[in-house]
């Protein structure tokens, strides 16, 4: 059976200090917990009642095996999970130090399986079929992912939905540069992109909200999504703009409500709803995992978030 929502991308496992507010070098224990952004808005996506998978690659490794049964039991398909042999399945410690901005320290070398997809690691025909394809923007920082994923965006054919989270992680890439050229050259196949300032000064050179809103519009984004923080999120179609504001939160740990926030847009956008009525959904649903230590684990149910609501 087809998936309604397929991610493509970053996958590995977390590990989440269980001592907040102290440097890296002072955290005593750590939980573990799958990871990833587009692994994470799979999941996300999948506790709101959607079919979902994720296309990726994992090492041949015990960690490997982890994340396919733990998107086993998250209900994520584990099918498009590849093996690259000779490779790790990456490890991400965080710092709850700030807790709302984790760094990350990012066990991806010398290449993350993740960014080692191939062609013929695609499933074609749900690639061209599936209702909501998700593709990111750190997909494309290394070959030969970066030219899987232009050409699995090319197969697509810009079909609703196709949804770009611009994912920007400086540690990926040689500069800001070729980040921007690549990433940006993304744009003209997708009908949904999604991302904070920093992210959206990246794709298209300007961390005004509105302003980026506009340039994404003009590559032909059919819904532009700019997160915004505590000052919520606007919103931005060829009918109109709009900001929701946040869902205040007492921030356990900033990391993974993004992709709460991703899963949420993901089921709205399947759902046919108004883009204002899935922000606010997906404000929620980021604000709970705020609130909340990890990522896939943390991810709310529908109840929940419209508990919260």
């Amino acid at each position: 059976m087809i998936p309604e929502v397929l991610t493509v991308g970053r996958v590995g496992v977390d590990l989440y200090p269980e001592q907040s507010g102290v440097p890296l070098a002072e955290v005593r224990t750590f939980a573990r917990s799958l990871g990833g952004s587009a692994t994470n808005v799979a999941v996300a996506a999948a506790r709101l009642g959607r079919r979902s998978a994720v296309l990726t690659k994992v090492g041949a490794d015990g960690f490997g095996a982890y994340v396919r049964s733990a998107l086993s039991r998250f209900g994520v398909s584990p099918d498009f999970v590849g093996t690259a042999p000779g490779l790790r399945t990456p490890v991400v410690f965080c710092a709850l130090d700030p807790p709302e901005d984790p760094p990350l320290l990012f066990y991806r070398e010398p290449l993350a399986p993740d960014l080692a997809l191939e062609a013929d690691d695609v499933p074609w025909a749900e690639v061209e079929a599936v209702p909501l394809l998700w593709v990111t923007g750190t997909g494309v920082a290394a070959e030969p992912a970066r030219t899987t994923q232009r050409l699995l965006l090319e197969r697509r054919g810009r079909r609703a939905h196709t949804v770009l989270d611009l994912d920007y992680r400086p540690a990926f890439w040689a500069g800001v540069g070729e980040a921007r050229r690549e990433i940006g050259r993304l744009l003209d196949h997708v009908t949904v992109a999604v991302g904070n300032r920093t992210e959206v000064e990246v794709a298209v050179g300007t961390a005004d909200p509105a302003a980026a809103a506009d340039r994404l519009l003009a590559r032909g984004v059919g819904l532009a999504v700019v997160k915004m923080g505590g000052e919520g999120v606007l919103l931005a179609t060829g009918r109109g703009s709009w900001t929701v504001p946040a869902c205040p939160v007492e921030v356990v740990c900033g990391l993974g409500s993004g992709d709460a926030f991703g899963g949420a847009l993901a089921h709205g956008l399947l759902a046919g709803w108004e883009p204002v009525r899935i922000a606010r959904y997906a404000n929620a649903a980021g604000a709970l995992v705020a609130g909340r230590l990890a990522c896939a684990d943390a991810m709310p149910g529908a109840d929940e978030i419209e508990a919260l609501l």
